[in-house]
Parts: structure tokens; sequence; C-alpha cells
């Protein structure tokens, strides 16, 4: 039961964004305003490593998204490691981590919306590090998500959720 709530909770943002995003609103000009002056989505170009947040420790070995959301533990602080389905259309305000262009995944959102993806970062290979969020979402949740780019599934459904405090992408 749990691969099928799974299957179907795409995760995808990266900060506590609005609405679907934080369970509070829908996004707004202040968060668009923070993705100008944080970090201003833009091309992921090829051999290039993009860092956003704080730095991720470079001897510690990341976890596979799979066995994340094996197990998922509310609150535990994880270094995972997987590719980029999907990101904001809009703003770059959440990512869809999977561990490849298939299967289940998880939304990731941006630690106090201080720091955004590039909005073009799918395909990209991802490690991030943040905080589980297992939560429900409501259908306007879902919806708002959906709106966005996002592949949640109509309705109400539970998700898991990284708020991360750092994310390097790769091509």
């Amino acid at each position: 039961m749990y691969s099928y709530v799974f299957a179907t909770v795409l995760v995808v943002t990266g900060a506590t964004p609005a609405l679907a995003h934080d369970e509070k609103d829908s996004c707004d000009d202040k968060h668009s305003a923070a993705a100008a002056n944080s970090s201003a989505p833009g091309a992921l170009k090829p051999g290039v490593v993009l860092v956003r947040g704080e730095a991720l420790p470079k001897k510690k070995t990341a976890v596979a998204v799979s066995a994340v959301l094996s197990n998922p533990e509310d609150g535990k602080t994880v270094l995972v490691e997987g590719v980029v389905r999907r990101a904001c259309s809009q703003m770059g305000c959440w990512m869809e981590l999977a561990p490849s262009e298939g299967g289940a995944g998880m939304r990731v959102t941006f630690k106090d919306y201080g720091f955004f993806v590039p909005t073009d970062s799918a395909g990209a290979k991802a490690r991030v590090q943040g905080t589980l969020k297992v939560a429900e979402l409501s259908a306007a949740q879902a919806e708002h998500l959906r709106a966005e780019g996002g592949s949640m599934s109509a309705g109400a459904q539970r998700e898991v959720r990284l708020v991360a405090t750092g994310v390097e992408l790769r091509r």
C-alpha cells in the first residue's frame, strides 16, 4: 500500500512555498521577488555543478531516493541523491526528485524560500540535503502543484517532502 501511496504522490518543491507549498497560501509576488534576488533560475549548463543553499558535505554518502521513500521518518535530516524529474515551471520554487526518470519520487522545497533551482532542471542529477516532512495535501494543494507542472494526482493525498537546506545539480 505504501508503494501505491508514494507512487501516486509525487513530491516536488524546494522551499516551503505557499498553498500547496506550505499549506497556507499560493505563489505570489514576494516569492517571485525572492526567486529574482536569491538564485535567479536560469539555464543549467552541461558539465557545470550548480550549488544552491548551504554547501553539502563532501565525504558523506548520499542515500537513494527509493530508500528514503521506503521508510520516511518525519523530521529526519538526510542527504539524498537522485534525478530531477520536474521543477516548478513558474519560478523553480520546487522540484521532483526520483531514483530515475521513472518511478516514485518526492517533492523538494527550499528552506525559507532561501533559494530556487532553474526551471529547466528536469533531467539533471541532484544531491540534496534537508529535513523530511510527511504530510497530507488537500485536493486544492495538489491541484496547485499540478498547475505548476507537478505530477500530483487529483484529490487529497499523503506526501513525502524534503525541505532542502542545500542542493547540487549537474548534467
